[in-house]
């Protein structure tokens, strides 16, 4: 892209983006005009009430949904510009997704869980068992390969879901409200996870309306009305990382 404010290390632009929905006479402002970059190695997090805007915003991050005006870049491509088949594929090479409730398939071994998403990517692994297995042993779970979820806890639910998410090696790991699900003590162990991708070069954008979430980034960008309300960076989050 560009314009001023570009930066070379910016992995995500952008650009004065709306997205309105038509609600019969009525248009509903679900982004109004926000602008934002977000560099390659950032860990920061997306904050908001209900209707603030953070889930319009998320879909847009994830290339599920395009803006209705602006420019956003992901990873170099234009979202706006792009045809569902081309979305798809940002998607499956670029972007890994963490959701709440996990979305395991139930009779599916975590291995076979984590292989999934290399079954739709243009280029595959020659092993694609090793490649999965290398991904449950980033997240600890290297003695779980033949476990199904019913036999797994929440928490190692949840590594098996990250695992799957960074398979196809993405630029961006999205995390959807990933602790919603999880304990007090499992939200931290997952934060820290999280954390620990981070300081290895994963970008990581978490969703979440929980402020205990929102401490172990470094950036937090707060929505209210469709609008980028503060842009807050620390020097260091609240909680120590390891």
């Amino acid at each position: 892209m560009s314009g001023p404010g570009k930066r070379d290390d910016a992995l995500v632009c952008g650009d004065t983006i709306r997205k309105t929905y038509s609600m019969g006479a009525e248009e509903i402002h679900a982004l109004d005009g926000v602008s934002f970059r977000i560099c390659r190695g950032e860990f920061l997090s997306i904050m908001g009430p209900s209707g603030s805007g953070k889930s319009t915003l998320m879909n847009l991050l994830g290339a599920l949904d395009q803006p209705t005006s602006g420019i956003l870049e992901i990873a170099g491509d234009n979202i706006g510009a792009m045809t569902s088949d081309q979305l798809a594929g940002l998607r499956n090479r670029s972007i890994g997704f963490v959701f709440q409730q996990f979305n395991l398939l139930k009779r599916t071994t975590a291995l076979e869980n984590v292989k999934l998403p290399m079954l739709y990517a243009r280029e595959r692994p020659a092993d694609l068992n090793a490649a999965a297995k290398e991904a449950l042993d980033l997240v600890g779970l290297s003695d779980r390969l033949d476990h199904h979820p019913a036999q797994l806890s929440g928490g190692q639910q949840q590594r098996v879901a990250i695992a799957r998410a960074l398979v196809n090696h993405p630029q961006i790991l999205l995390a959807d409200e990933p602790t919603g699900a999880l304990d007090s003590e499992t939200s931290r162990e997952i934060m820290q996870l999280f954390a620990d991708l981070n300081k290895g070069g994963v970008t990581v954008i978490i969703v979440t309306h929980e402020s205990e979430i929102a401490d172990w980034t470094r950036r937090v960008i707060r929505l209210r009305d469709g609008l980028i309300i503060a842009d807050e960076r620390k020097q260091e989050p609240l909680h120590v990382v390891s």
